[in-house]
């Protein structure tokens, strides 16, 4: 809907498909278009031909990636009295969307905007003292790095994190925030028996025996304390009544953070350290390790608005830039298949600059040919489906001919290949009223479900027929495959391929559909590192100053990452990269 108002004394009719003389009226005008999570609703007010300003009615982006889209790309417009401006790297979807609700509210006003009517602004970019002086400096600000940022600030030292993009998060926030905690509070609630023997036992396993075992014990350990941590001090909101069982894992470990996303947590992290006064320097991007005479890592350059800006560390620089996965390079290189024909669930700026920089300073690396596809994950954006959670909770999927091909809870690199090799490298996950009414996926994600259903990509029935005819698959095969998987849910024995979560049956409606494929999603190599999350190098030894956590390292998890991993893996490695640094 387009609204328009005058003020001014006299009335302007406006008439679509002409164009309107302006003189000294400021015309405010409202436009919309779709984001990543549902309509984006903007009112521009211009002047003259000049865009004087641009409103945000109504969005419900994620409050991370989102912020800079509408203030510097919103600025940006202003200034520059243009759309077409840069786009946020990391929210590209969101970026585009508020583009085009400014441009059908000026459509709307008969304003064709002119370059040249923008007041020119002549003033530098803001700039900081090229050199920074700190106890610690992190690089990168996902889990891991806000983890070790707030746990040297509790260890007394002075801290920064340096961050190249322009929203706070990484692959921390795009993710679904689950993290394995065996013997956790819930488990205990829902009486399910766990014991980090069996976690360090399915998590060797899942690896294929190939992540060190020391870095796996205190993984498991560590765990417990890392989430009463996030629980109790980061004020992270975990649900109290539902756990996931990740493909992989003996039994239900895994938290699910409040609204199923990495959003909860990292927005808790920003009140953190907000709360505790510790500096973010986003846009400014790690270029080179600074080393003294001894070869000890004293610090980080910098580059931010052309600006060179060297960061001395006291105590210690701490690596948490994440893996590699956007990279098409630098995967290709260790696994030539990985090429551009696959998208991957990473965000932009995922893309191996900490393992390059500290390469260059005779750095090991470990198990970098090990990388992982995440198996049901959107078609077009490659990003991962959240709402195909339903998975975990009994949903199966079967392919174009109407059949199940895998067991839905196999580990990801299983689920992965099976996938590639049916009709058209694609699956489609089915499920009913029956999982729905426990799993809440389409209510808790329904901004998703939005965006898929208006792509024809997933859809919501009365019966699964209608929902086989969408998709084109077989209807008398797949009513057979419901049938049989029915009659294994209620005899609680699945002799196709032995769900080791217990199907469901699919029998109430509405039934839910959707198609997907794999994309990369986690780079399980990276820098080696020894229990105290010290970098080691080609030889073994350990580079002083420099420490590492989070998804940049290969040790822990081998040739396969399960899931719900990643999120135990940076907090625990991150506290401990934080508490060692402080204390050099």
């Amino acid at each position: 809907m387009i609204k328009k108002t005058i003020l001014a004394s006299a009335i302007v009719a406006l008439v679509m498909g002409c164009s309107v003389k302006e003189s000294d009226q400021l015309t405010k005008t409202e436009g919309s278009a779709f984001g990543k999570h549902g309509e984006i609703q903007v009112q521009t007010e211009t002047k003259n031909g000049q865009l004087v300003d641009i409103n945000i009615l109504k969005q419900n982006e994620n409050k991370v990636l989102a912020a800079s889209v509408f203030t510097e790309m919103k600025d940006a417009m202003i200034a520059n009295n243009s759309t077409q401006v840069d786009g946020i790297s990391g929210a590209t979807v969101t970026s585009s969307a508020f583009k085009e609700a400014v441009e059908s509210s000026l459509s709307a006003a008969g304003v064709t905007l002119i370059a040249g009517l923008a007041k020119s602004d002549d003033k530098p970019p803001l700039l900081i003292d090229s050199e920074q002086n700190f106890d610690v400096v992190i690089i990168g600000s996902g889990g891991a790095g806000f983890s070790a940022a707030i746990t040297a600030k509790n260890a007394g030292a002075n801290v920064v994190i340096i961050e190249k993009m322009p929203t706070v998060g990484g692959n921390s926030l795009i993710t679904g925030g689950q993290m394995n905690v065996p013997g956790n509070w819930v488990q205990k609630k829902m009486g399910i028996e766990d014991s980090i023997e069996l976690f360090v036992k399915d998590t060797l396993k899942g690896g294929d025996y190939l992540g060190s075992p020391e870095m796996v014990q205190i993984l498991a350990e560590q765990a417990l304390p890392a989430a009463q941590w996030l629980r109790d001090y980061i004020k992270v909101d975990f649900y109290q009544d539902q756990l996931f069982q990740f493909g992989g894992h003996s039994v239900k470990r895994a938290l699910i953070p409040r609204n199923h996303t990495g959003a909860e947590w990292i927005s808790k992290f920003m009140a953190k350290t907000d709360e505790l006064q510790i500096p973010i320097h986003t846009r400014t991007t790690a270029t080179a390790l600074i080393k003294d005479h001894s070869g000890r890592v004293i610090g980080v350059e910098a580059e931010k608005n052309g600006q060179v800006i060297s960061y001395y560390a006291k105590r210690g620089v701490i690596m948490a830039t994440g893996g590699f996965g956007a990279n098409v390079e630098m995967r290709t290189k260790y696994v030539p298949e990985l090429d551009n024909r696959y998208g991957t669930t990473n965000a932009r700026g995922i893309m191996g600059d900490g393992i390059v920089m500290a390469e260059k300073l005779n750095a090991g690396t470990h198990n970098m040919e090990s990388i992982q596809t995440y198996p049901i994950c959107h078609i077009d954006t490659g990003v991962i489906s959240l709402i195909a959670d339903s998975r975990f909770f009994g949903a199966i999927v079967v392919n174009r001919e109407g059949n199940r091909f895998v067991e839905e809870l196999e580990r990801r690199d299983v689920i992965s290949r099976a996938i590639l090799a049916q009709t058209e490298q694609q699956a489609y996950v089915l499920w009913g009223g029956e999982i729905e009414d426990i799993a809440g996926v389409v209510g808790v994600h329904k901004d998703e479900f939005g965006e898929l259903n208006r792509k024809g990509m997933m859809f919501k029935a009365d019966s699964i027929e209608e929902l086989a005819g969408k998709f084109g698959i077989d209807e008398n095969a797949l009513m057979a495959q419901v049938g049989r998987v029915n009659q294994f849910a209620t005899a609680g024995d699945d002799k196709e391929f032995n769900h080791r979560g217990g199907l469901k049956t699919i029998m109430k409606p509405p039934f839910y559909m959707l198609v997907a494929k794999p994309s990369v999603h986690h780079t399980m190599g990276g820098l080696v590192t020894d229990t105290h999350t010290r970098v080691l190098d080609t030889q073994g030894k350990v580079i002083a100053g420099l420490f590492a956590a989070g998804e940049v390292t290969g040790m822990t998890h081998g040739s396969n990452r399960l899931g719900g991993n990643a999120i135990t893996d940076i907090t625990v490695f991150g506290r401990i990269a934080g508490k060692e640094a402080a204390a050099q």
